[in-house]
C-alpha cells in the first residue's frame, strides 16, 4: 500500500446541516454501507446439495448372538503346549475351581451376562462343547429368526486345536472323542449376511484371510446356479461385503499364557473393559508388592456399568468417549460410520477391539479385524485414559474400606470440555483445519445433565463456525442425542437446541423426516407459539418449522393439524415497522412452503385471511422480509393450480396478484421483484386463455396502428414489450375462429398484463430475462393453437369453417414441454367466462402440464445463510433467554477477515481511514484559500464517444467518464484505465453518476434518461463492472416535441453559422446522500423521487409543482435545492416537503447549478445565458452577478474553495466566484478552437473535484482534460464581509 496524494478534502468537523453531501460532513469513516450485503455480493442460489456421509448408508441391529464355546474343560488340546503355571482364567472364572460340566455352564452363563450390559435386548444362545450338527441348527435358527439383521457368532477355540491352513475351526463330535474340523464356507452358509465374527482362538488371523476366499467361492457358486436354474429360482445372493470379524491374534501367533492375564485375554477385553483395562495398568505401572492388594480390589469396583453416577459406570463412560475420539479421529469416516455408528453392541466391540489391540500388542500379539484397522495403541489420548485410571485407583481402597465415603468425579470432561473452548477462543477458524478431538466428548457429555448447558453452548459456538462445522458433528453422531433432547423440557437447554437443530435443518434438510417420526414439530411449534419466549428464538423454531413442510406432505400435514397458520400469523400480527423483520421472515418463509402443493393448507389460510395479513409486510423496511412475504404470496397463488376453482378463488387471486403488482413501482429489490414475477406467473398459468386474449388484442391493436401510421407514435407498454421482446406480428385469421373471453380496457388481466410487459424493459437482465419468459409463454400458447386451428380447418371433411357452438378437440400431447392453449369443453359463442369454472379445470387435460415458467432461489438461498460461518450475525439468536446467566450460548467467532487486527484487511482498513482523515484535515484549509492560475494539465486522454458526465472520486484518484453508451473509471494520476462498463441503448444515454460508501468500498450509481438506474460494483482489475442492482427509479415525462436533427456533419466550422436548435430532452439527475444512505433523482417528472438505499425502496417525492424539467440538483442534509428549465431554483426540506423553503425566478434561461453555501450563508446559480448569481440565504435576494461567455453549455461550483467553472460552446473558464476573477481561461485547449457542436448534443461537461482545485473538462472532439493548480496561496477570503 502507498501513500495516495491529499487531493481532496471531503470532512469538516463543523456540523452545517445544509451542507452539500459531497461536502466533508458527510464522509466519515463510520457511515453506514449500502449494497454491500450478501444479496449483493454472491449469487442468490441455494447451496450445493451434498451427500451427507453421517448417515450409515446400511444400518443392521445385532439381533441374534451364538455364543460358542469350545473349552473341554481339563483336557488341552495336542498342538498346544502350556506354561505352568499358565493362565486359566475363562469369563474371569477358574474351570479347575469346579466340576467340568459345571465349569462350562457357569462360563458360558457368565459370558452372556457380559455381552448383555452392551445389548441386553439381543437373542442370546449358547452352544458348549458342540458338533457340527447343532451349530449349523443354531446358525440357521438364527439366521431366520435374525432376518435381514445382524448375528454374532463368539467362537471361543482354546479347548480345540488351532485353525488349519484351509481356514477351518475345530468342534467335536458327539462321543467327544475327536475333534471335527469346520470349515468356514459351511459356517457362511449357515450365518448368511450381515454377520459379525469374534474368533477368541489362537492362529485366528488365518481364518479372516480365509473368509475372504470363501466369501469369492460363494458369488462364484451363485453366478453358476442363476445360470443353470435361474434367479428367480435361487433368491436374491448374498452379500457377505457387510460382515465384520475380530481375531485375538494374526496368523502364526499363539494367546498369552501368562498366568497374572485371563486365558481369554481378548473376550476380557471386549465384553469387560475397564476391568481389564486397570488390571493391565496396575501390572505395568505398580511394584509386585503393591500389585496384589489392587488387583484383588479391582474386582470390588463399586456401582453399575450403566450408572454414570459410581466409579465403575464413569470409569466406562470415560473409557468410551475416549475410544471413540480415537477411532474418529484416526479412521475414514465411511469406515468409522460403518462400525462405530451402526449398531449399538457393534461399536461396542469395536471401542473395546481398540483397547485389546493395546493390550495384546504389549504381549506380542497383534489382534486382526476386517475392515482392518489401523493400529491405535500410541494415540496419545491414552494417556488421558491412564491419568484417568491412576486417580481412580487412589480412591478404590477408601471406598471399598468405608461404604460411606462418596465417590469423587473425575475432571475428566470437565478438563476436555476447557480444552474445546480454548480451541474456540484460540484457534484459527479454516475448512483446513481439523474439527478439535473434543469435539466426539462433547457428544458423551449431552448424556450427563452436569454439564450439559455447558456442552451445548460449547457446540453452538463451534457450529457457528460454518457449514463444515455442522458436517462434522453430524459426523461424528449428534444426531441421535439431539432427538433425544428434544424430549426435555429444561427451559436453560432452549436456546441451545433451538440454534443446533437450525444448523442442522439448514445443512441437511432430510432430518425433516426423523423430525416428523420423533414428533419433534410440536417441540418447536410449542416454542413458537409461546409468546414469552424471545424473538430471537422464536426466529429460530420458525425456521426449523420451514424446514420441516419443505416439500414433504408428512410434514405439511403434521404442521397444519398443530395450527402452525395461526401460529405463524401471530408472529406477523406482532411486528411493526421498526422490527428486524427476521421472525416474520421465517414465518412467511414457512407459510409458503406449507402452502406449496397443499390444497388444505391454502384453504385454512384464505380462512384465516393470511394472505391480507402477509400482505401488510410488502412495506418492511428490511429487504429478506419483504421477499419473504412476496414468495409465500407466490406459493398461495400456485398452491392448487389443478385444483377446482370458484368465484371466491379467483377473487382472492386477483386481490393477491394486484397487491403484488403495485409494488413493483416502490421498491428497487431485484430479490423482492423477483419473487413478485414468479408470483404473477402463476396467475398467468391459471388464467391463461384470459391473458392470450389481453395478448391478441394487444397485437391486433398495435397492427392496426402501424397500419394506420408508419413510425414514431407512442406505443403502448404493452405492445411495445411485445415488440420489442418477440418482433411484429400479423394477426392470424386463426386468431378469430377461437373463443375466447372479453377482455376490458380496465380488467384486472389488462394491468397485469401490462406491469408484466413494463418489466420486459427493466435495466436489470435477470427480470427482464423473467418477464420475457412469461411473455414468450403466451406467446408460444397463441402460436402453437393457431397453428392446430389452421391446421384443422385445412384438413376438415367439407373444407368448412367450424360450427360457431363447438371448438375442435386437440389431442394432447405426451410431452410437457409441448405448449398447446387448454380448449376444455365445447362452449357457446360468448366464450369463456371471466371466472374460470370449476369444469374447466377438471375436464382440462392440459392443465395436468403446467409447470413454473420461472423460477427462483432467494428461499434456498435464504437457508444456507444459516449454515454459514457468521456467528455475528447468527450467533446472537443462540443467545440465553432473558435473565439467563450462561456464559453465552454463542460467543461470537470473528464475523469477518477484518475483525482479526493480524489480516490484510484489517490494516488496509486503518491504512484507508489515516488517509481519510488527513484528507479532510486538509480540505480545510480551502474555505481560506485563494487559487492561483490554473494552467497546468494533469491528464489528456482521448475518447471513442463524447464524454456526457465526468465524476470525481472524493478520495481516491479516480474520476468516472460515462458517454451515451458506456462508462469507465480511469487513473487520472496514471492515466490507467480501470475498468469499462456496458450499458445497454434500451436503457437511455447516461446523464448522471454518483459514488456511493466513498469511504470505503465504492460503488457507482449510473442514471439514464428514461429513468433507469443501476448501481455498479467497479473492479478494479480491468474486468468489467459488477452490476449489483438496477431499477427505474424515476418516471420521466416524454419529450413529444423532440426530434432527432436531420443528418448533417457533425461539426461545422465557427463562421459557418448556426441558427437555433432544439436541445435532447433532460436528462435525469442524480444525488447521493451519504449520511443518510439515500438517492435522489429529479429531471423531466412532475417529482424529486427520493430512494432509501438501505432499505432499496421509495422513500418518498417532492412534487416539484412546475411543468419545466429539472435541470440542476443538489443535497445537503435536509436540504434539497432544484434548478428548472424556466430559470426558476427551488428549495424544500426534505423533512417537510409540502411546500418549499423559498424559490428564486431570476433567470430566465434554464439554470445549470444551484449550489449552496452554508459556511457563508449564500447560494450560488446559474443558467444558460451566462448569468452566475450570489444569493445570501438570510435574505433570499443576489449579492453578486457575475457575467459569463453566453451561452453556457456547463457551471459547476465547487463546495470548498471560491471556484466556479462554466463551460460554453467554445469556451472553458473557473472563476473565483465572490471576486469575478478569472482563474483559468480554457479558450485556447487544444481542439476547441474554431469548433461548435450542432444539435443533440451539449458541447462541454466540467466537473471539478470537491477538495482541491482541480478542473475536469470534456470537449465536443472526444477528449478529457484534468487540469491541476499550480500553486495554492493562503489569503484573505472576500466570503468573510458575507458572514
Amino acid at each position: 500500500m502507498t501513500d495516495m496524494p491529499p487531493y481532496l478534502a471531503i470532512n469538516d468537523e463543523e456540523n452545517n446541516s445544509d451542507r452539500s453531501d459531497s461536502d466533508s460532513s458527510d464522509y466519515e469513516d463510520n457511515l453506514p454501507l449500502c449494497f454491500n450485503q450478501p444479496r449483493h455480493t454472491e449469487p442468490i442460489k441455494g447451496a450445493d446439495r451434498e451427500e451427507h456421509t453421517w448417515r450409515v448408508k446400511e444400518k443392521y441391529k445385532t439381533h441374534c448372538v451364538a455364543l460358542v464355546l469350545c473349552l473341554n474343560v481339563g483336557v488341552d488340546p495336542p498342538d498346544v503346549v502350556k506354561t505352568q503355571p499358565c493362565a486359566r482364567l475363562e469369563c474371569w472364572i477358574d474351570p479347575n475351581s469346579l466340576s467340568p460340566t459345571k465349569a462350562l455352564e457357569s462360563i458360558g452363563h457368565a459370558l452372556q451376562t457380559q455381552y448383555e450390559r452392551w445389548q441386553p435386548r439381543a437373542r442370546y444362545k449358547q452352544s458348549l462343547d458342540p458338533t457340527c450338527d447343532e451349530i449349523k441348527k443354531l446358525c440357521c435358527s438364527l439366521r431366520r429368526n435374525a432376518k435381514e439383521e445382524r448375528v454374532l457368532f463368539h467362537y471361543n477355540g482354546h479347548g480345540v486345536p488351532k485353525p488349519t491352513a484351509q481356514g477351518e475351526i475345530w468342534v467335536f463330535n458327539k462321543a467327544y472323542t475327536q475333534y471335527i474340523p469346520l470349515s468356514m464356507y459351511d459356517l457362511q452358509s449357515w450365518m448368511g449376511a450381515p454377520s459379525l465374527y469374534v474368533y477368541d482362538c489362537s492362529n485366528a488371523g488365518l481364518i479372516v484371510e480365509n473368509f475372504k476366499q470363501f466369501a469369492e467361492q460363494h458369488e462364484k457358486d451363485y453366478a453358476l446356479q442363476v445360470s443353470s436354474k435361474g434367479a428367480e429360482a435361487i433368491g436374491p445372493p448374498v452379500s457377505y461385503k457387510n460382515c465384520i470379524q475380530l481375531a485375538a491374534c494374526a496368523s502364526g501367533q499363539s494367546l498369552p499364557m501368562s498366568p497374572e492375564l485371563p486365558a481369554d485375554l481378548f473376550t476380557s477385553c471386549l465384553t469387560t473393559p475397564v476391568k481389564m483395562a486397570m488390571k493391565w495398568f496396575v501390572l505395568r505401572s505398580r511394584l509386585r508388592s503393591a500389585r496384589e492388594g489392587l488387583i484383588d480390589l479391582i474386582d470390588k469396583i463399586p456401582g453399575q456399568v450403566t450408572d454414570r453416577r459410581t466409579m465403575l459406570g464413569e470409569l466406562n463412560w470415560i473409557f468410551t468417549a475416549i475410544t471413540d475420539t480415537i477411532a474418529w479421529s484416526s479412521l475414514p469416516p465411511d469406515l468409522f460410520q460403518q462400525l462405530f455408528r451402526a449398531d449399538l453392541l457393534t461399536a461396542s466391540l469395536c471401542r473395546n477391539f481398540l483397547l485389546a489391540d493395546r493390550i495384546m500388542r504389549s504381549y506380542n500379539c497383534t489382534p486382526v479385524s476386517s475392515p482392518a484397522l489401523p493400529s491405535l495403541a500410541r494415540h496419545p489420548l491414552w494417556a488421558a485414559w491412564e491419568h484417568t485410571l491412576d486417580l481412580a485407583l487412589a480412591q478404590l481402597p477408601g471406598l471399598v474400606a468405608e461404604r460411606s465415603l462418596h465417590y469423587k468425579h473425575s475432571p475428566f470432561f470437565r478438563d476436555q470440555l476447557t480444552a474445546f473452548q480454548l480451541w474456540l477462543d484460540l484457534g484459527e477458524w479454516s475448512v483446513s483445519r481439523a474439527p478439535p478431538e473434543q469435539l466426539p466428548m462433547v457428544l458423551q457429555v449431552l448424556l450427563s445433565t452436569l454439564h450439559r448447558v455447558r456442552a451445548l453452548h460449547i457446540l453452538c459456538r463451534f457450529l457457528a463456525l460454518g457449514e463444515w462445522a455442522v458436517r462434522a458433528v453430524l459426523g461424528v453422531g449428534i444426531f441421535p442425542y439431539m432427538l433425544k433432547l428434544l424430549q426435555a423440557s429444561a427451559p436453560d437447554l432452549r436456546p441451545a437446541m433451538l440454534y443446533i437443530w437450525a444448523k442442522i435443518v439448514a445443512v441437511d434438510p432430510t432430518c425433516q423426516a426423523d423430525l416428523v417420526n420423533a414428533k419433534g414439530h410440536k417441540y418447536f411449534l410449542a416454542i413458537l407459539q409461546d409468546p414469552s419466549v424471545s424473538t430471537e428464538h422464536r426466529t429460530l423454531a420458525a425456521f426449523v418449522l420451514a424446514g420441516i413442510v419443505d416439500n414433504y406432505p408428512a410434514g405439511q400435514e403434521a404442521a397444519l393439524q398443530g395450527s402452525m397458520i395461526s401460529a405463524c400469523l401471530e408472529q406477523i400480527g406482532e411486528g411493526n415497522a421498526r422490527s428486524e423483520g427476521v421472525l416474520e421472515q421465517w414465518a412467511c418463509i414457512g407459510l409458503g412452503r406449507l402452502w406449496r402443493g397443499c390444497e388444505a393448507a391454502r384453504g385454512a389460510g384464505a380462512r384465516d385471511l393470511a394472505h391480507e395479513k402477509i400482505a401488510t409486510l410488502l412495506a418492511h423496511r428490511r429487504v429478506e422480509t419483504r421477499a419473504a412475504c412476496a414468495f409465500a404470496l407466490a406459493c398461495f397463488l400456485g398452491a392448487a393450480p389443478l385444483a377446482a376453482r370458484t368465484d371466491h378463488a379467483n377473487a382472492l387471486d386477483h386481490q393477491v396478484a394486484v397487491l403484488l403488482a403495485a409494488r413493483l413501482a416502490a421498491d428497487a429489490s431485484p430479490l423482492l421483484r423477483a419473487e413478485i414475477l414468479a408470483a404473477l406467473q402463476w396467475v398467468v398459468l391459471i388464467f391463461e386463455q384470459h391473458f392470450i386474449a389481453v395478448y391478441i388484442q394487444e397485437r391486433m391493436r398495435r397492427s392496426d396502428r402501424e397500419g394506420r401510421s408508419s413510425g414514431g407514435g407512442h406505443v403502448e407498454p404493452g405492445c411495445e414489450a411485445l415488440a420489442g421482446g418477440r418482433g411484429a406480428r400479423n394477426p392470424s385469421p386463426a386468431h378469430h375462429s377461437l373463443s375466447l373471453p372479453a377482455i376490458g380496457f380496465g380488467s384486472v388481466y389488462m394491468k397485469l398484463w401490462s406491469c408484466v410487459c413494463a418489466m420486459c424493459r427493466e435495466p436489470h437482465p435477470t427480470l427482464a430475462q423473467m418477464a420475457n419468459d412469461i411473455i414468450g409463454y403466451i406467446a408460444n400458447q397463441v402460436d402453437n393453437v393457431s397453428r392446430e386451428v389452421e391446421r384443422h380447418t385445412s384438413s376438415g371433411s367439407n373444407s368448412l369453417p367450424p360450427s360457431p357452438n363447438t371448438r375442435p378437440s386437440l389431442a394432447h400431447p405426451a410431452h410437457h414441454d409441448t405448449r398447446t392453449l387448454p380448449l376444455g369443453h365445447r362452449r357457446g359463442r360468448s366464450g369463456l367466462p371471466h371466472t374460470t369454472s370449476e369444469d374447466s379445470f377438471s375436464s382440462s387435460s392440459s392443465q395436468s402440464a403446467k409447470k413454473a415458467i420461472v423460477s427462483t432461489q432467494y428461499v434456498e438461498w435464504a437457508s444456507a445463510q444459516f449454515a454459514r460461518g457468521d456467528a455475528d450475525t447468527w450467533g446472537s439468536l443462540a443467545a440465553p433467554e432473558r435473565g439467563a446467566t450462561a456464559e453465552g450460548v454463542c460467543s461470537r467467532a470473528p464475523a469477518s477477515p477484518v475483525d482479526d487486527v493480524e489480516c490484510r484487511a484489517y490494516h488496509e482498513r486503518l491504512w484507508r481511514r489515516t488517509r481519510n482523515a488527513n484528507i479532510r484535515r486538509e480540505a480545510k484549509a480551502l474555505r481560506t484559500t485563494r487559487v492561483a492560475r490554473l494552467e497546468t494539465q494533469a491528464f489528456y486522454s482521448r475518447c471513442p464517444l463524447p464524454p456526457a458526465v465526468v465524476l470525481f472520486h472524493p478520495y481516491e484518484q479516480h474520476a468516472a467518464v460515462a458517454s451515451k453508451d458506456n462508462f469507465g473509471i480511469w487513473d487520472w494520476g496514471t492515466a490507467a484505465k480501470l475498468c469499462v462498463g456496458t450499458w445497454r441503448r434500451a436503457w437511455g444515454r447516461i446523464t448522471s453518476l454518483a459514488y456511493l460508501d466513498a469511504h470505503h468500498c465504492t460503488a457507482l450509481a449510473v442514471a439514464s434518461h428514461q429513468g433507469n438506474l443501476a448501481i455498479y460494483r467497479p473492479s478494479g482489475s480491468g474486468m468489467e463492472p459488477q452490476l449489483v442492482s438496477a431499477w427505474r427509479a424515476l418516471d420521466v415525462r416524454p419529450a413529444p416535441d423532440y426530434r432527432p436533427p436531420p443528418a448533417q456533419p457533425l461539426y461545422m466550422g465557427a463562421g459557418s453559422g448556426g441558427g437555433g436548435w432544439t436541445p435532447p430532452p433532460p436528462g435525469t439527475l442524480l444525488r447521493w446522500s451519504a449520511r443518510r444512505c439515500s438517492l435522489a433523482l429529479a429531471g423531466p417528472a412532475p417529482t424529486v423521487r427520493l430512494w432509501d438505499a438501505t432499505a432499496e425502496m421509495l422513500h418518498g417525492d417532492i412534487e416539484t409543482d412546475s411543468e419545466s424539467a429539472v435541470t440542476c440538483l443538489w443535497r445537503g442534509g435536509w436540504l434539497t435545492v432544484c434548478g428548472f428549465a424556466d430559470g426558476s431554483i427551488r428549495a424544500w426540506d426534505e423533512r417537510t416537503p409540502a411546500r418549499p423553503l423559498y424559490t428564486l425566478r431570476d433567470h430566465a434561461s434554464p439554470a445549470l447549478a444551484a449550489s449552496p453555501r452554508g459556511d457563508q450563508h449564500a447560494i450560488v446559480t446559474g443558467c444558460v445565458d451566462g448569468a452566475v448569481r450570489i444569493y445570501d440565504t438570510r435574505k433570499v435576494s443576489p449579492v453578486v452577478v457575475v457575467k459569463a461567455t453566453a451561452p453556457l453549455a456547463a457551471v459547476d461550483v465547487h463546495p470548498r474553495a471560491q471556484l466556479v467553472a462554466c463551460g460554453s460552446v467554445n469556451q472553458a473558464r473557473v472563476v473565483s466566484h465572490f471576486s469575478s476573477v478569472a482563474v483559468c481561461d480554457g479558450r485556447r485547449f487544444e481542439g476547441l478552437v474554431g469548433v461548435r457542436v450542432l444539435v443533440g448534443g451539449a458541447p462541454v461537461t466540467l466537473a471539478l473535484r470537491p477538495g482541491a482545485s482541480l478542473r475536469a473538462l470534456t470537449q465536443a472532439n472526444c477528449s478529457c482534460r484534468f487540469d491541476h493548480k499550480n500553486q495554492l496561496r493562503t489569503v484573505n477570503s472576500k466570503l468573510k464581509k458575507y458572514n
